[in-house]
């Protein structure tokens, strides 16, 4: 039988814990604040912008909002993101991608520093994660047991990327066993593909990670038991391509013309094969935004340790 796993519920656990620790902090005189950066004029982005901006006014942290024009230079930018990193009214810092054009992307995001980068997408949390340095925080349950808050906070340096990493938890929270499994990423960007894959391996799943050039996807995913994509790419899963009984996580997000989002997995043939599947909007997306406002808790609370 079919099981749709929307992430709203886990996601509403993250976030009633998350209003909770702000509160904490507001009561010691500490506010916790957001950085947002938007530049250009994506859809996608500029959704995914409100939905954070609602999500944090709604737990307490104060947002900070930049909005950039289109064409705004990289020297501009990373003058911001220096700016921000010297703040200490902001514990987080959210770059919207895609940047314009002109504007390297990897130096942007680099240019953040590592306390502050809660997306974990800069060369130090990326790098972290590949030499398994942070792939503790991955046994999330298991840290929270063994550790004191204060021990669990100062352990953390830097912070996981939280789309892959809310892949992760939304499957434990689902009864989803990773350990043993054959894994297809689709997409290897360094948002969440690449990531993704790391955790996955890190969690010890036979990872495949699949993209624009490889050949016959298809093939692999007949073998895959978990099959998480990331393209873009409307409707590039269908039904006959799966395995029956796989768990499908769709981490595409495609804007149409009516405003309507969907994601790379036609829903309605896939669900007849799969156990397990994300609908888009409401799987993955509620997960990535909680995650990133506990990580931006999770800064301040750092913050507050180091300073006493």
């Amino acid at each position: 039988m079919l099981k749709t796993l929307e992430g709203k519920k886990l996601s509403d656990e993250i976030k009633a814990k998350v209003k909770k620790d702000v509160a904490e902090l507001k009561g010691n005189g500490v506010d916790v604040g957001l950085a947002l950066i938007l530049s250009g004029n994506d859809l996608a982005s500029k959704q995914y912008f409100n939905s954070i901006l609602k999500a944090a006014e709604k737990v307490g942290i104060n947002v900070y909002e930049h909005i950039l024009s289109p064409d705004v230079s990289i020297n501009e930018i990373l003058n911001l993101v220096n700016s921000i990193n010297k703040d200490e009214r902001m514990n987080g810092l959210l770059v919207f991608f895609p940047l314009p054009p002109r504007v390297n992307a990897r130096r942007v995001v680099n240019a953040i520093i590592p306390a502050k980068d809660i997306d974990g997408l800069g060369a130090v949390s990326v790098g972290r994660l590949a030499a398994e340095e942070s792939t503790f925080q991955l046994y999330h349950d298991d840290l929270h047991a063994t550790l004191t808050d204060e021990r669990r906070i100062l352990s953390v340096s830097n912070f996981l990327p939280c789309t892959p990493f809310g892949v992760i938890r939304l499957l434990k929270y689902s009864g989803v066993t990773i350990k043993g499994k054959n894994a297809v990423v689709i997409g290897k960007s360094l948002a969440t593909g690449k990531p993704l894959s790391l955790m996955l391996l890190a969690k010890e799943a036979t990872v495949t990670t699949c993209h624009r050039s490889t050949r016959d996807l298809a093939f692999h995913l007949k073998n895959a038991d978990i099959i998480c994509s990331a393209t873009g790419v409307r409707n590039l899963i269908k039904g006959d391509m799966i395995n029956d009984g796989a768990v499908v996580v769709d981490i595409g997000v495609n804007v149409l013309g009516d405003g309507k989002i969907v994601g790379d997995v036609d829903f309605e043939s896939v669900s007849k094969k799969a156990s397990m599947i994300t609908p888009v909007p409401g799987g993955v997306g509620p997960v990535t935004i909680a995650m990133l406002l506990e990580n931006t808790v999770r800064s301040a609370q750092r913050s507050e340790l180091l300073t006493v």
